[in-house]
C-alpha cells in the first residue's frame, strides 16, 4: 500500500511538471503498479486453501492483462487517457472477463445459497443507474468521436464500468457472510475502475491534464482497493448456507443512492436548461420503476422479517418463563432492564420494583466482588470460571437470601449488557450449613472436632504461628466405668466449658476425641506453656459425678486432672505433623507421672528411640511374616447371622511388645513400605477366606487401605493378583478406605476406585465421620459402604444428639445408594439403639472379637442369633 502511495505520487508530479514525458512515463507507472498489485494477490492466493484461491487467481490475472494494456500505451506513447483505439485496448479488453469470473468465484457455489431477486435487482437498479450517467456525460464524446472504434473507446468502455459496478453490487449482496468485506472491497475496485474508463471517456473531448491525474490516481485507487479485497478474503470459508436474518442493508443503500443520485444529477441539468435525450427520458424511466419495484420488496421484507423477530420472541419468552431459574437482563450500567420467570418466589422482588435498580447494589457487599469478576469475564469474552456462584441477595422485605448465579452471557450490541440466570437456593445452603456444622461440630460438647481444628491448623497465620496444646484428662475412665457413660458426658463438658473460659477468644479449643482435647493457641511458645501450666491447674482437682437434672450427686469421688503436650508450630509446617509432635509431647508427660506440661522436645528423644528401632524392624517384620492377622465378625441384623469379616492387622514385636496398629501402620505410610504391607494383607487375607467358600459360608471380606497404596497407583493390580491367585471371587471383597480420600485426592485415584468397583469389588469408606467428610465429594466416589466410626456409636443410647446424628447417617446411606455399618458395638443398649434407628449391619465386641482364622470356622458355625435379641453384657 506504501508503493502504491508513492507511485500515485510520482505519477501526479510527473504529469504536472512533465508534460513531455508523461505520455509514456505515466502508463509506464501505471504497468508497474498493476503487476506489482498482480505479483502481491497471487502470494496471497497461494497461501489460501483452493476453494478461497480462485477469486485472486482471476484478479491477479486480470491486473497482469490491465499491465499489459499500460505497457502497451507506454511503448506507443498514447498517455494515461488514450484518444485512439489501438493494440493497448486488447489486453485491457480481455481484463472484462478475468474480472467477472473472480466475482462469480467469490459468489456460494452450486447447492448453497442462492442469488436473491433483491441481489440481482439492486445490481440492475446499479447498472441502469451508472449506464444513464455515463450516457449523459459522454454524449459529446460519442458524438466528437473519429470513428466507431474511437466511439467504443469512448462509450464502450464506460458501459463496462456500469457492468462491472452492478455485478460487484450483486457479489456484495449475495455472497457469504465471512467473505462479504473482501466482495465489498472489490466492488470498491470496479467503482474506482469507473472512474477511470469514465474521466479516460472525458479526455476523447476535453483534453486536459486534469484528467490524467484522475484517472492515474483511480487506476491506483482501483489497485489499491483489490489489495484490500485479497486481504479481507478469510484463510477458511465455512459452509455459509443459511439467509442472513438481517435485510440486505448495503445492497440496497448503494443502489438507492446510485438511483437518486443519477436522478438528481439529470433533474439539475434540465433545471440548468440541459436537455433530456429520448435515451436519457427511457432510461431514467427505467430506473425509477426499478426502485419502486426495489422499495416495495425492501417494505415485504422487513414485513416479514418482523413477523419472524416477534415469533421468535414469543418462544422464547415462553422458554424463559417455562424453567425455575429467574432470567435478568442487565444494561451496560449493570441496571436491571428485564426479568423473566418467577421473580418474587425466587428473588423477594416483584418485576416492576427490581427493573431498573442496579443489580450490585443489591447484592451483599462481601459477594460484589465475585459479580463485578463476572460481569468483567463475560464482557471480556471468557467464559467465568466461578460460574455456578452463590451470592447473597437483598430482598425486598429486607432478608438476604442465597441465589445462584448459574450462567452469564453478553448481550452484545452498543449496549453490551449482560444476561444472568439466578435461583434461590437458600434451603440447598442452609442444609449444607447444617450438615458442615455437624460435620465440624463436637456432638457432646459443642467445641469444633478435629476435621475443623485440623482446617483451622491449615488457615494462613501471622508472623507468629502459634503452639498446639493437646490436652488429656487423667482419671476419666474411672468415671467412666464406675459412675457409668452419663456422668463422663457430663465431666467432658464440664472440662470443655473450663478450657473455653481458660483459653483467649482468638484461640481455637477443639475435642480432639474420646478425653482428648487440643487448644491452638495464637502466640509463642511461653505464652502458650503458661497457658497449659494454668490448664493443669484448673484440672487438677476432685470430681463428684452430678445428677442427670444438675443437682449435686451422692456417688464416689474421682481424682480427675490433666495432662498438656505443647508444640510449636513452624511455618510451612504440616496439620496433622504438628498434632503428632504435641501428641508425642502428651505422651511424655503421661510417662512423667501425669498431670503435667511436657513440650515436644522433652519427649522426641525416647521417641526418635522407638520410632528408629520400629522402622529397623517393620520391613523384616513383613518379609518374614512375624505380623498377623485377626478377623472380626460383622453381622447383619436382618439376617441374623455373620455376613462378612474385618481383616486386622497386629504386630506382637520380640522386645516392644505389641505395637499398636495405628503406630506401625502410619510408620509404613511414612517410610515407603505400606504397598508390601499391604500386599501381604491382601494375600493373606484371601488366602484365609477361600476355604470358607469353599465349605459353603456366605461371606465377604473386608481389608483396610491406606490412601497411599491407592495414590502409587498398584492397588488395582495388587488386588487382582490377590483375588487370582487364592480364587476368590472380586465381589467377595470389601476395599475399605479411609475418609482422607475425600480430601484432594486426583482423578487416577477416582479412575483406580471406579476400576476396583468395575472388577466387582466393594468399596466401603471406613470410620465415617471421624475426619474430613466432604459431602459433595462422597456422592462423587464409587463408594458403596459407609462405617460410622465408633465414636458415633459410644453415646447413642443415652444422647439424643448422638442418637440424630447416628439416625441421619443411617437414613444417608441409602439416599447416596450405600449401605452402613456401625462400628464399635460394646454393650446391649448400644445394639437396642442401633436397631431402633434402623442400621442393618454391626461390628464390634459385643458380637464378636477379633480372633485367628483358625478359628473362624467355629465362630461361624457357633454364632448366636439371639445375641441381637437379648441384653447381653458388655466386654468393657
Amino acid at each position: 500500500m506504501a508503493f502504491l502511495a508513492s507511485l500515485a505520487a510520482v505519477l501526479a508530479l510527473t504529469v504536472a511538471t512533465a508534460p513531455d514525458a508523461a505520455p509514456r512515463l505515466g502508463p509506464a507507472l501505471l504497468a508497474v503498479g498493476s503487476w506489482v498489485t498482480a505479483f502481491v494477490v497471487a502470494r496471497r492466493a497461494a497461501r489460501l486453501p483452493a476453494r478461497s484461491a480462485g477469486p485472486w487467481r482471476a484478479f491477479a490475472l486480470a491486473a497482469v492483462l490491465l499491465g499489459l494494456g499500460q505497457g502497451a500505451s507506454a511503448l506507443a506513447g498514447a498517455g494515461v487517457n488514450t484518444s485512439e483505439a489501438g493494440w493497448q485496448d486488447v489486453p485491457l479488453v480481455a481484463a472484462v472477463p478475468v474480472a467477472l469470473i473472480a466475482c462469480a468465484r467469490l459468489l456460494p457455489g452450486t447447492g448453497r445459497r442462492p442469488i436473491g431477486s433483491r441481489a440481482l435487482l439492486d445490481g440492475g437498479i446499479v447498472l441502469v443507474a451508472v449506464g444513464l450517467l455515463g450516457e449523459a456525460l459522454l454524449a459529446d464524446a460519442a458524438a466528437r468521436s473519429g470513428g466507431v472504434v474511437d466511439a467504443l473507446v469512448s462509450v464502450g468502455y464506460p458501459a463496462v464500468g456500469a457492468l462491472l459496478c452492478g455485478v460487484g453490487l450483486v457479489t456484495v449482496a449475495a455472497a457469504a457472510d465471512a467473505r462479504r468485506g473482501a466482495a465489498a472491497w472489490l466492488l470498491t475496485s470496479f467503482v474506482a475502475l469507473a472512474v477511470v474508463v469514465v474521466s479516460g471517456a472525458l479526455a476523447v473531448t476535453l483534453r486536459s491534464t486534469a484528467f490524467d491525474v484522475v484517472t492515474g490516481l483511480a487506476w491506483i485507487a482501483m489497485l489499491a482497493a483489490g489489495v484490500r479485497a485479497a486481504e479481507a478474503d478469510p484463510d477458511r470459508v465455512g459452509e455459509d448456507t443459511q439467509p442472513s436474518a438481517v435485510l440486505p442493508l448495503p445492497g440496497v443503500v448503494f443502489s438507492m443512492c446510485a438511483a437518486f443520485g443519477v436522478a438528481l444529477f439529470l433533474a439539475v441539468g434540465v433545471a440548468v436548461g440541459r436537455p433530456v435525450s429520448p435515451v436519457e427520458g427511457a432510461g431514467i424511466t427505467v430506473l425509477m420503476l426499478l426502485t419502486f419495484v426495489r422499495c416495495l420488496l425492501w417494505a415485504v421484507d422487513g414485513e416479514q422479517l418482523t413477523r419472524r423477530v416477534r415469533r421468535t420472541e414469543g418462544w422464547l419468552r415462553a422458554l424463559l418463563h417455562s424453567g425455575e431459574a429467574v432470567t435478568v437482563l442487565l444494561d451496560g450500567a449493570g441496571r436491571v432492564a428485564w426479568t423473566s420467570g418467577p421473580v418474587h418466589d425466587q428473588l423477594g422482588w416483584h418485576p416492576r420494583d427490581l427493573t431498573g435498580r442496579a443489580l450490585v447494589a443489591l447484592v451483599h457487599a462481601a459477594d460484589r466482588d465475585v459479580l463485578v469478576a463476572v460481569a468483567a469475564a463475560v464482557r471480556g469474552g471468557e467464559q467465568p470460571a466461578e460460574l455456578p456462584v452463590t451470592l447473597r441477595l437483598g430482598s425486598r422485605d429486607g432478608d438476604w437470601r442465597d441465589v445462584e448465579v448459574s450462567g452469564a452471557a453478553r448481550t452484545g450490541g452498543e449496549d453490551e449488557g449482560l444476561v444472568l440466570h439466578l435461583r434461590d437456593v437458600s434451603d440447598r445452603s442452609s442444609t449444607h450449613r447444617r450438615l458442615e456444622r455437624l460435620a465440624y461440630t463436637d456432638f457432646l460438647t459443642g467445641l469444633p472436632n478435629r476435621a475443623r481444628f485440623m482446617a483451622a491448623l491449615a488457615e494462613p497465620a501471622g508472623a507468629e504461628p502459634g503452639c498446639v496444646l493437646v490436652v488429656d484428662l487423667d482419671g476419666f475412665k474411672a468415671v467412666n466405668d464406675v459412675a457409668g457413660h452419663d456422668a463422663g458426658d457430663r465431666l467432658l463438658c464440664e472440662v470443655a466449658d473450663r478450657l473455653r473460659g481458660a483459653a483467649r477468644e482468638e484461640d481455637v479449643v477443639a475435642r480432639l476425641g474420646g478425653d482428648e482435647f487440643a487448644v491452638l493457641v495464637r502466640s509463642g511458645r511461653d505464652e502458650a506453656t503458661a497457658l497449659a501450666e494454668r490448664l493443669v491447674s484448673l484440672l487438677d482437682r476432685e470430681h463428684r459425678p452430678t445428677a442427670a437434672d444438675g443437682s449435686p450427686g451422692s456417688g464416689p469421688v474421682f481424682a480427675v486432672s490433666g495432662s498438656v503436650g505443647v508444640a510449636e508450630l513452624r511455618a510451612g509446617d504440616d496439620p496433622a505433623d504438628a498434632v503428632r509432635r504435641a501428641d508425642v509431647a502428651l505422651r511424655a508427660a503421661k510417662a512423667a507421672g501425669k498431670n503435667c506440661v511436657r513440650s515436644s522436645g522433652a519427649a522426641l528423644d525416647r521417641l526418635v528411640d522407638r520410632r528408629a528401632r520400629l522402622a529397623r524392624d517393620l520391613p523384616s517384620a513383613i518379609a518374614d511374616g512375624a505380623l498377623t492377622l485377626v478377623y472380626q465378625p460383622v453381622v447383619g441384623v436382618a439376617d441374623r447371622r455373620v455376613l462378612g469379616l474385618e481383616a486386622l492387622v497386629r504386630w506382637e514385636h520380640p522386645e516392644l511388645g505389641a505395637v499398636p496398629p495405628d503406630e506401625f501402620v502410619a510408620l509404613a505410610e511414612d517410610d515407603g513400605l505400606i504397598v508390601p504391607l499391604q500386599r501381604w494383607v491382601l494375600r493373606t487375607a484371601t488366602t484365609a477366606l477361600a476355604p470358607l467358600l469353599a465349605d459353603g459360608h456366605d461371606l465377604q471380606l473386608g481389608v483396610n487401605v491406606s490412601i497411599r497404596h491407592l495414590q502409587a497407583g498398584c492397588l488395582v493390580p495388587d488386588v487382582a493378583a490377590a483375588l487370582a491367585d487364592s480364587g476368590v471371587p472380586p465381589r467377595r471383597l470389601m476395599v475399605e478406605l479411609t475418609e482422607s480420600v475425600l480430601m484432594g485426592t486426583d482423578d487416577h485415584v477416582e479412575d483406580d476406585l471406579r476400576a476396583l468397583r468395575g472388577m466387582g469389588c466393594v468399596i466401603s469408606l471406613d470410620d465415617f465421620g471421624k475426619g474430613h467428610s466432604t459431602l459433595a465429594r462422597l456422592a462423587r466416589l464409587p463408594v458403596d459402604v459407609l462405617k460410622m466410626d465408633r465414636a458415633f456409636v459410644a453415646h447413642i443410647q443415652d444422647d439424643p444428639r448422638s442418637a440424630a446424628l447416628v439416625r441421619s447417617v443411617v437414613e444417608l446411606g441409602p439416599v447416596l445408594g450405600m449401605d452402613v455399618v456401625a462400628e464399635g458395638v460394646e454393650t446391649a443398649g448400644q445394639l437396642a439403639a442401633l436397631r431402633e434407628v434402623g442400621c442393618r449391619y454391626l461390628q464390634g465386641f459385643l458380637l464378636g472379637a477379633p480372633v485367628p482364622a483358625a478359628q473362624l470356622p467355629g465362630v461361624l458355625a457357633g454364632f448366636d442369633p439371639a445375641v441381637l435379641d437379648h441384653a447381653v453384657p458388655s466386654h468393657v
